[in-house]
């Protein structure tokens, strides 16, 4: 079986947080907010949402958005989120005494949470990406 590459996208630049302490489903409410949006609305999104898992999503953005900046030499003005997803990570579990000598399992559920920044000003699809700029 041949398995085809993709072509390497330029105009693509991500930040890819592993092993955080949070249930995927809790971060995949924020995540569904954030999709689609520009760089600069999804920063006033997440710094006034009044979850927790905010905060770890607003550094991988800001993280995703510096990686454009430094490695790319891309404007943050023209970086849109293109794909964030998230996926479930390993489970760490604990153990807590309990009555008559017993154990009791406590499990930490942890995500791993992929954020895409594109640069629109590069792409060829720029005017169907104008109205998410904040100018």
């Amino acid at each position: 079986m041949i398995k085809r590459r993709k072509r390497k996208s330029y105009t693509e630049v991500y930040a890819l947080g592993q092993h955080i302490c949070m249930s995927a489903h809790k971060a995949r409410r924020i995540i569904d907010q954030i999709r689609g949006r520009s760089y600069e609305e999804t920063l006033m999104i997440l710094e006034l949402m009044p979850y927790r898992a905010c905060y770890p999503i607003f550094k991988l953005v800001y993280s995703a958005a510096a990686n454009a900046r430094h490695n790319m030499d891309f404007n943050k003005a023209f970086l849109f989120i293109s794909k964030a997803e998230v996926n479930e990570g390993t489970t760490v579990k604990k153990l807590t005494p309990r009555a008559r000598g017993r154990s009791y399992l406590i499990k930490r559920p942890t995500c791993h949470i992929t954020i895409v920044l594109k640069d629109i000003s590069i792409d060829e699809e720029y005017k169907k990406y104008e109205r998410y700029l904040i100018i």
